[in-house]
């Protein structure tokens, strides 16, 4: 049985916020799908990411490919957690489209985390290899440098996550 009303879940959240975590929590709902940028990152272009640059090249590709497998996914009851990242109005577009074009119900994910606490993940899971991906001090900064959270005019139903919050949909 299917969702009657299907929900696209989308995060927003600086790297090691807790994204992939949340992602898994949220898939764990009946009839709901998680799709997880890293893994096709991985599985598609390991070999080719090694600079910001490089990582927004591979990423259009996947969005591009992605888009109307998602679409379908919602269209037919199906809820989707999309583990890529809404960090910036550019990456928040190809969202909005999916949005407009399926007439789903979404939430946006905001994971309010410090700067500290998300290097602090990063480190330890560089340390402990539990992600495809190591990513640097300077990469992280140089990403986090275009992070921007969401405004009132781009119209998502937003709910805050973070440390001592409770999570609550904001209008």
């Amino acid at each position: 049985m299917h969702n009657a009303r299907p929900t696209l879940h989308i995060l927003c959240g600086k790297i090691a916020s807790g994204k992939s975590t949340l992602a898994t929590r949220l898939s764990a709902e009946p009839d709901t799908v998680l799709i997880t940028e890293d893994a096709w990152l991985d599985a598609l272009f390991s070999d080719e990411l090694q600079t910001r640059e490089d990582y927004v090249r591979c990423a259009r590709r996947i969005r591009a490919a992605m888009k109307p497998h998602v679409a379908a996914l919602l269209r037919a009851g199906v809820s989707v957690v999309l583990d890529f990242p809404a960090n910036t109005p550019g990456q928040r577009r190809w969202f909005k489209e999916i949005i407009e074009a399926t007439g789903v119900t979404h939430r946006l994910h905001i994971l309010d985390i410090s700067d500290e606490v998300c290097l602090a993940r990063l480190r330890a899971r560089n340390i402990d290899g539990s992600h495809p991906f190591v990513v640097s001090d300077a990469l992280f900064h140089d990403v986090t440098s275009y992070f921007s959270e969401p405004a009132a005019d781009e119209g998502f139903t937003i709910i805050r996550h973070g440390a001592g919050m409770r999570d609550a949909p904001t209008p």
